[in-house]
């Protein structure tokens, strides 16, 4: 079985990486797994501190560009409306965004006993993508005790691919899940800052699948190397895509909007064109800089990013999503879930992958 803290997968891009290659380059934030995966339960749950701070009391600049709104989750209204996160980031199936916003609401109140009583009331923040393929998700397995050992368990190495809330995901018909890369913003001046993503890969159609501009899909789907191979031309691209962005720039909530908005391109990149059933929404914040809970405290003296500076941000972002897309299929491993279905890993279909990159991109 491969390890999925140490896998190798395709390089896309030119730009640089951070150390790890993970969201987590971006100083303080951390990521968390719970996973389910037993018989016909293949899923759980994914959290992502913003910040080694308490998010109730110093909440982080934030902003959501809906790609495509074929989706559930719960405290975007309010995000778009405040422009701040106050609580970690979860990611969970479609069945259990109650479950799991009533566990932050949970947690929140027990460290601020005030909430919703003398202080005004928390906005839970949870997305969702459906894993029903793999997960019988009508079992709801996943509970509050989960979203918590995510939370506890959260650091800057964390596992990808079928992990988490990514358990249960497809992705271009075969096994997708969690994917995370990060990229360096470099200016001429020698200054630089990192963008970095996380995603829950769960959308496309095999044929439409890209790596690094080589038509891999189209190769899977006329050989039919994949059981899921047959029929793929004809299907809708319906799923789901979350993208989680973070950056340790000095942005304001409409740049941080801005830089969202760029993670279709990364997503366009690897043969996506947001299909009308797909749920796409890209989250992106800042770690520059926090917002106090408290009204009498001192608001922070903020100087945000040049906008003219801006387009080395958007570069890294778009690679960064793209990177951490193609580090979700390959971190994946074969999953055998719900009466039988199955998803295959990509690294399985296609063990020769570099020599079948190489070669395609020689033929230009």
């Amino acid at each position: 079985m491969q390890d999925m803290n140490h896998f190798d997968a395709p390089r896309v891009g030119i730009l640089p990486a951070g150390e790890r290659n993970r969201i987590s380059d971006v100083a303080g934030v951390r990521v968390g797994h719970t996973t389910l995966e037993q018989g016909d339960i293949q899923t759980g749950v994914t959290a992502i501190h913003p910040h080694n701070g308490d998010i109730f009391l110093e909440k982080a600049p934030a902003a959501v560009t809906i790609i495509n709104g074929f989706g559930k989750s719960i405290g975007l209204v309010q995000l778009r409306e405040l422009g701040v996160i106050e609580t970690p980031i979860a990611l969970t199936n479609t069945f259990s965004v109650g479950e799991i916003a009533t566990a932050q609401l949970k947690l929140a109140t027990a460290a601020h006993t005030e909430i919703g009583r003398s202080w005004p009331t928390l906005n839970p923040l949870v997305l969702e993508c459906h894993d029903g393929y793999l997960n019988d998700i009508q079992a709801f397995a996943v509970r509050q005790s989960h979203y918590e050992q995510a939370v506890a368990s959260a650091g800057a190495d964390f596992a990808q691919g079928a992990v988490g809330a990514g358990r249960g995901m497809s992705c271009f018909r075969l096994k997708g899940g969690i994917g995370s890369a990060s990229r360096l913003a470099v200016w001429e001046d020698g200054a630089r800052h990192t963008v970095g993503a996380l995603v829950l890969a769960n959308f496309g159609r095999l044929p439409s699948l890209v790596v690094g501009g080589v038509p891999v899909g189209r190769m899977l789907a006329s050989e039919q190397a994949a059981p899921q191979a047959s029929g793929m031309l004809a299907e809708q691209d319906k799923g789901s895509i979350i993208i989680v962005l973070a950056t340790d720039a000095s942005l304001d909530t409409r740049q941080l909007g801005r830089l969202s908005r760029r993670a279709a391109a990364g997503l366009a990149r690897t043969g996506s064109f947001y299909g009308h059933g797909s749920g796409d929404i890209a989250l992106a914040f800042s770690t520059a800089y926090r917002i106090p809970f408290q009204a009498d405290a001192a608001m922070p003296s903020v100087t945000t990013l040049h906008e003219t500076r801006m387009d080395a941000l958007f570069e890294a972002t778009a690679e960064a999503t793209e990177q951490a897309i193609i580090n979700a299929l390959w971190a994946a491993i074969t999953v055998s879930g719900r009466d039988g279905h199955i998803r295959t890993a990509i690294h399985e279909l296609l063990p020769d992958w570099r020599e079948v990159l190489a070669q395609q991109s020689a033929k230009g």
